[in-house]
């Protein structure tokens, strides 16, 4: 694997991957527009030896569950072996979408799923779900493409990949459990738990920090307002001294016992102050997004 010709910066390699129907071909055509060398449906046994080799440009590569060679490890494995390889400035773009909007746009299409071609789309739609999770769970920037039309599916990929803003650094934070583990990857990661904790009151234990009640009552906590100011200063004083130094991307977690509290209001104050600020930011709930799959199965088993 080589840098880019003619220059010693790393090659800004872009892996494209997400449920079949969230938008992978539209996303890989915007890219292509946008100056990469795109490639899409690469079997994972090609992607070694198509990087084995002088990278004029930045490339984008769509990989497809549908493809002879895929599996989860196999992929996640390609990641971790790219992510060490300093030539590469690897980024992974996860398309996702909810069940509903998948069976939606294979009704509407008529289309196979590649998991269930003989049977009905649902079937395929669930399975891949699943199989892609710890892909997902991976992921450096996750676009939710359930409500974006085509176009505005492009802009979202323009605002992240446009090669006019390749020296963007993008900021990922999250909310997390530390009963579920801490997420791999995060270059920097804050305890929660010393706050005033939601669990503890009856009309708030349901609730979740994205619940404007729950908010009030963790910022209520005396010691909040310097916790936040101070992670706040931390990160705006840190992130010019990463994006020179070139980095893509940073990810920031911040766990609590349940992840779905405390946790959660920290992660939207800060995914708030640093967009005011102008930089480029994402946020996910890992917890409550574990919670939001997992209600429907609980639901479709009671009405069994």
């Amino acid at each position: 694997m080589t840098q880019s010709a003619g220059t010693g910066a790393p090659t800004r390699l872009v892996i494209v991957t997400g449920p079949s129907g969230a938008g992978r071909t539209t996303a890989i055509a915007a890219m292509e527009d946008m100056g990469y060398e795109a490639i899409n449906n690469l079997p994972l046994s090609l992607v070694s030896r198509l990087i084995d080799g002088p990278l004029p440009r930045p490339m984008a590569l769509g990989i497809d569950v549908g493809n002879r060679d895929f599996s989860a490890a196999a992929l996640i494995e390609l990641i971790d072996r790219l992510t060490r390889a300093p030539q590469l400035r690897l980024e992974v773009l996860y398309l996702d979408a909810s069940a509903e909007a998948l069976i939606r746009r294979y009704s509407e299409t008529r289309r196979r799923h590649p998991l269930s071609p003989e049977a009905q789309p649902v079937a395929g739609i669930e399975q891949e779900l699943d199989l892609l999770e710890p892909i997902r769970m991976r992921a450096d920037v996750l676009v939710d493409t359930s409500a974006l039309s085509p176009h505005e599916l492009r802009a979202e990929v323009a605002r992240w990949f446009d090669m006019g803003e390749i020296a963007r650094l993008a900021i990922s934070v999250q909310s997390f459990s530390y009963k579920r583990g801490t997420p791999r990857g995060l270059d920097m990661m804050f305890d929660c738990r010393f706050l005033n904790n939601p669990h503890w009151v009856p009309d708030l234990r349901p609730l979740t920090g994205l619940d404007a009640p729950v908010a009030a009552h963790v910022m209520g906590d005396p010691r909040y307002e310097e916790f936040f100011s101070r992670v706040r200063d931390l990160l705006l004083f840190q992130l010019p001294a990463h994006l020179e130094e070139g980095k893509a991307h940073l990810a920031v977690g911040f766990g609590c016992t349940g992840g779905q509290h405390r946790s959660v209001v920290m992660t939207e104050a800060v995914c708030k102050a640093l967009a005011q600020a102008g930089w480029q930011v994402s946020k996910r709930h890992r917890e409550l997004e574990r919670r939001a799959q997992t209600q429907p199965a609980q639901k479709g088993a009671k009405g069994a």
